[in-house]
């Protein structure tokens, strides 16, 4: 008996930090909040606003039981409202625009009608609300000693197909709340953001005779032609630091996976095989893992850039197009099923290279383009599902799944 405890320890110890295994937290285990709203400055209309922005957000960052109650304060008031006493925290803040027309908000969160923190944020407009609002999540979240959730505050960059062979990009918080179109006219797709301070991107031209990669800079708004290949042309990742792309291009009749070297504007082909080898993702510096038909029909696989290694990654599903990688978690799209009269079913799912679990991340309509955040904390995708396009957040660990639809057009793909 010693001895199975014994093992079921150590087995408990080897996956309790396994992503692909399921986390499922009852609702009756969160500490409650509420939110108690002390604003001047502003109308009714945009009260309710923000109001429902923070509760949306307190509602992501999946470590509270959000009380959707709009309730009213003095935020001098020592005390939380009598309506708030059972709760575990209240979360009390106050807009108000100052002389040159900023939005400014102080914040107090109580705990058991002590104060425990407060902050205060100012942005120069009042259309930008959303991003205070995220900011006012995260900086709860970090105060309540939870996972990070740093790609809250992190900017969307997406392509919108508005027409045939018309589309815009654009660039927005990640509930699409705000939306910038920075280029508009002609037909641009694959856009991906230039570095960590997102404040260049690349994407893809369809306009001229050969498909080239544009590079812009977002604060000069200027433009650069970075290279063309007939065929095929998309930057599908971007190296930690900025200087090393992973290209999809097609300058041998087929499609490969090339590396470009920003500084010295080289290119190696890293994949020579005669099918369609496209969608390269970073795993490390020297690793990638891209989508290949080289078993004759597209599955995901893994090479290291120093050597000729390659390796497949999934053995479930006959139909996985898409993917992207963080660390040991590789998330990649399946179809689910195959239906000539209907549509079909694509599913994304979660594998560890630490594991043989596989997790599916969801369930219903066509979900795929998934990327992880930064730090793994969580996959953004895009979900078509009864003629609506949206951008869907999975918090892997906390299982939940929330949607953001597009109010027009389609998504065609997206970075963060």
């Amino acid at each position: 008996m010693k001895i199975f405890f014994s093992l079921l320890f150590i087995f408990t110890l080897s996956y309790a930090n396994d992503a692909t295994i399921e986390v499922i937290k009852k609702v009756e285990s969160l500490p409650s909040i509420a939110v108690e709203d002390s604003s001047i400055s502003y109308d009714d209309t945009f009260k309710m606003r923000f109001f429902k922005a923070i509760v949306a957000d307190l509602n992501v960052i999946s470590i509270f039981n959000v009380d959707r109650h709009y309730r009213e304060a003095d935020y001098d008031d020592s005390s939380v409202l009598v309506e708030n006493k059972d709760m575990s925290y209240v979360l009390r803040y106050k807009m108000y625009e100052d002389d040159n027309g900023a939005l400014n908000v102080d914040i107090k969160l109580f705990q058991k009608d002590e104060e425990v923190f407060s902050k205060s944020y100012r942005v120069s407009r009042e259309d930008i609300y959303m991003f205070v609002s995220h900011a006012m999540a995260y900086d709860i979240n970090e105060f309540m000693g939870a996972s990070s959730v740093a790609w809250m505050k992190k900017k969307v960059i997406f392509a919108r197909i508005v027409a045939p062979k018309k589309s815009e990009i654009v660039i927005s918080d990640y509930t699409l709340t705000y939306q910038h179109t920075i280029v508009r006219g002609g037909f641009n797709i694959f856009p991906k953001w230039a570095n960590k301070a997102q404040n260049a991107f690349y994407y893809t031209s369809l306009d001229a005779a050969t498909p080239t990669l544009k590079y812009v800079d977002i604060k000069t708004a200027e433009i650069k032609s970075v290279i063309s290949s007939d065929g095929m042309m998309i930057c599908s990742d971007v190296s930690d630091d900025g200087n090393t792309l992973l290209l999809t291009m097609a300058k041998n009749g087929q499609p490969d996976i090339y590396t470009y070297d920003v500084p010295s504007h080289r290119y190696k082909r890293e994949t020579t095989y005669s099918g369609i080898d496209v969608n390269g993702q970073f795993m490390s510096k020297n690793r990638i893992v891209f989508i290949s038909n080289r078993l004759g029909y597209p599955n995901v696989f893994s090479k290291r850039l120093d050597t000729n290694e390659i390796e497949q990654m999934v053995y479930y599903g006959r139909s996985n197009s898409a993917c992207s990688a963080n660390r040991d978690y590789i998330v990649y799209k399946a179809r689910e099923s195959s239906n000539a009269f209907s549509k079909n079913t694509f599913n994304l799912h979660l594998i560890s290279l630490r594991s043989d679990f596989i997790r599916r991340l969801t369930a219903t309509g066509i979900n795929e383009f998934p990327r992880f955040s930064k730090d793994g904390d969580a996959i953004i995708f895009i979900k078509n599902y009864k003629g609506q396009s949206a951008i869907g957040i999975i918090r892997l660990n906390h299982n939940k799944n929330y949607l953001f639809p597009l109010q027009y057009g389609r998504v065609q793909s997206m970075d963060w």
